[in-house]
């Protein structure tokens, strides 16, 4: 038998066959020592090959096929080990807040980093408008129109009003869509809204912290309608970048990246070179200050 892995409690993983039926499964022992690198051998998307488990009455995972692609973070801030939030994604959509609780730009940015670094298209999902006064309605066209420059397209929507919520929907037809972002941005309700019917468990803000407090606790795919799934995730509190390389992070930032030909040097680092285009187009304004200024603390931190 062959699935698709739609959910990972740690002791039991969720498998949905071919043929639209699921299955709980084990992971086989050897896998459990493979890949120690990663707290999870198994994340949701992969594709897995299984056998019956006649001593429990399930199933059980006996290999994992080969990832086209998956985000990954560090597990926690200082950590060497790597948590995989899922594998094999189409898209991924980071759900931004700028308000209860706040989306810092350099938290966008080590996610957007990470989504280039392993060639997975990525957008932004300004989420709770409904909420905005007129500073952070300004402050949010603002960044629309930075990331838009950077080549990501962004949608703004409010879960709670429903706004804009039909564009979203149809854009995740046929794809594996990944929801990511911090606790209390309104990924399972933003996902409620999107497929009614599923009545995903959502949380309150913290009155103290103004912060999400975790109602999702592990990972999940969800089918939607007109085919495709979305993967509501754990809120994440910070982004931590794992396994990059130096030299990749100049090519993570799109615009940056399309600027590079035109640098006196092929591997310019946009930072000290002589006839840097990037410097050029940053002194003229087509290149945003904060973006280039997380693409420096990204650097220092690689």
């Amino acid at each position: 038998m062959e699935g698709l892995v739609i959910k990972s409690t740690g002791s039991w993983i969720r498998v949905r066959l071919d043929d639209g039926s699921t299955v709980n499964c084990r992971l086989k022992g050897q896998f459990r020592i493979r890949d120690i690198q990663h707290t999870n051998p198994v994340a949701i998307g992969d594709r897995v090959d299984l056998e019956p488990d006649l001593q429990h009455g399930n199933a059980m995972i006996t290999n994992i096929h080969p990832r086209e692609n998956y985000i990954i973070r560090k597990a926690t801030k200082l950590s060497k080990v790597s948590h995989i939030i899922a594998a094999n994604l189409d898209h991924a959509y980071l759900i931004v807040t700028l308000a209860e609780p706040r989306t810092s730009t350099g938290f966008i940015d080590r996610f957007l980093v990470t989504a280039e670094g392993y060639y997975i298209p990525a957008s932004l999902v300004f989420n709770k408008t409904d909420i905005y006064g007129e500073d952070i309605l300004r402050l949010l066209d603002e960044l629309r129109d930075i990331y838009e420059n950077a080549g990501y397209h962004c949608y703004t929507v409010s879960a709670l009003k429903g706004t804009n919520i039909t564009e979203l929907r149809e854009v995740l037809k046929g794809r594996i869509n990944l929801f990511s972002g911090h606790s209390g941005a309104g990924k399972s309700a933003l996902i409620n809204v999107l497929q009614p019917g599923l009545n995903i468990r959502t949380g309150k803000i913290s009155g103290v912290h103004l912060k999400g407090m975790h109602t999702t606790t592990f990972a999940e795919m969800h089918e939607i309608s007109g085919g495709g799934f979305i993967i509501d995730t754990p809120g994440i509190r910070e982004f931590g970048l794992i396994d990059f390389d130096h030299n990749e992070i100049p090519r993570c930032f799109p615009e940056m990246e399309r600027l590079l030909p035109f640098c006196q040097y092929k591997n310019c680092t946009h930072t000290h070179e002589p006839g840097c285009a990037v410097k050029a187009a940053l002194d003229g304004g087509k290149v945003s200050h904060m973006r280039y200024n997380s693409y420096l603390s990204i650097l220092n931190d690689s």
